[in-house]
């Protein structure tokens, strides 16, 4: 725990003014636009935010070669799919297609079958 110090009025406004003063002169004593120093500082400053700005450009453009990598293969695996989508329905087309021949040359057959039973009875009654 700090002391209590029994300073007065008047060391209390000394110290303060004193504490006013360096605190201008810091101010005072600091370095003008033209200073080598403040000169390098800016042109250290200017080549790390242009390094940086150059960093993101590369970046950026990395990020969008993906994403025109990713959206070729995309095309490319659609394309894919609907092909064989297409390939598919066409195999599935012909097979049903195979389907109603074959059942319709089934019907015709079982009609043609029938007229000639109906014919071979026809000719034994006539036989007869």
């Amino acid at each position: 725990m700090p002391k209590f110090s029994f300073n007065s009025f008047s060391d209390r406004q000394t110290a303060a003014s004193e504490a006013r003063k360096a605190l201008l002169e810091k101010f005072k004593n600091r370095p003008t636009d033209d200073d080598p120093e403040v000169i390098a500082r800016k042109a250290e400053r200017a080549a790390v935010l242009q390094a940086r700005q150059e960093r993101e450009a590369a970046k950026a453009a990395a990020k969008a070669a993906e994403q025109a990598r990713l959206a070729q293969i995309k095309a490319e695996k659609d394309a894919r799919e609907a092909a064989e989508r297409a390939a598919r329905e066409a195999q599935l087309e012909a097979e049903r297609a195979a389907r109603e021949a074959a059942r319709a040359n089934l019907v015709t057959r079982a009609i043609m079958d029938q007229m000639d039973w109906k014919a071979q009875r026809l000719a034994a009654r006539k036989k007869r």
